[in-house]
């Protein structure tokens, strides 16, 4: 079973994949993702890192993390 951080990115990039989040949209806040994901706010943050590694999603200072590019098929 996929650490929960794991599982987390997973289903953002495949709302990306799917076109359900599209570049430039925001994603929920931390607090909503932790509610909607059941998760801490650690399993999130790895998430999120994770997702900015691999250049899907940026954090704007302030504002939130939006979304950046599509994953490669």
């Amino acid at each position: 079973m996929p650490a929960k951080y794991e599982r987390v990115a997973e289903a953002i990039r495949e709302q990306i994949r799917s076109g359900k989040l599209a570049v430039g949209d925001k994603l929920p806040s931390t607090a909503e993702l932790k509610a909607e994901y059941d998760v801490s706010y650690g399993s999130i943050r790895g998430a999120m890192l994770v997702l900015k590694t691999e250049g899907l999603v940026e954090g704007r200072q302030g504002e939130g993390v939006y979304v950046k590019a599509k994953p490669a098929d």
